[in-house]
């Protein structure tokens, strides 16, 4: 993908991610999502098996790894269908995907500086301050227009 595509879709696909931001301070139920909703709607695990086509140990099962996150997002659809609610996921980041990828291009605008810096030094060429600061903000911009398949890189 071109790097104005790339740009087009972390857009994009930051609209979409917004939405999930109100639901970061969700905290999951002690017991999990699937027990605490079995239980809310008062149903048993036997009859929850029963909706799933298997039996209760495998509903006692999903229930106890479903707290520490060794489920499969197509067991908790199919859960999430059982007890006739919607499964929901998505990814709700820290910060917008367009910051993300300025602070990664950056990282790397900054290692360039510092080593272009050092032998503009050694030459008696060093820039000023703004001049630095142009020049970085100058590389930042090149590196997300560009999209290098090394931005990701440590």
């Amino acid at each position: 993908m071109k790097a104005k595509h790339k740009n087009l879709a972390r857009e994009q696909l930051d609209k979409t991610l917004e939405q999930f931001l109100p639901l970061k301070t969700v905290v999951s139920p002690r017991k999990g999502w699937v027990r605490a909703t079995r239980d809310a709607l008062g149903m048993s695990g036997e009859q929850l098996a029963k909706r799933l086509n298997t039996n209760k140990q495998r509903v006692s099962r999903i229930e106890q790894d479903e707290k520490p996150g060794n489920i499969t997002v197509k067991t908790l659809k199919n859960v999430a269908e059982a007890l006739d609610c919607e499964f929901v996921y998505g990814f709700a980041p820290k910060q917008t995907l367009e910051k993300t990828v300025r602070n990664q291009a950056r990282i790397i605008a900054e290692k360039r500086m510092s080593q272009s810096d050092q032998m503009m030094r050694l030459e008696k060429q060093e820039l000023s301050e703004n001049e630095k600061y142009i020049a970085l903000e100058n590389l930042i911009t090149d590196i997300i227009n560009t999209m290098p398949r090394s931005l990701w890189d440590k």
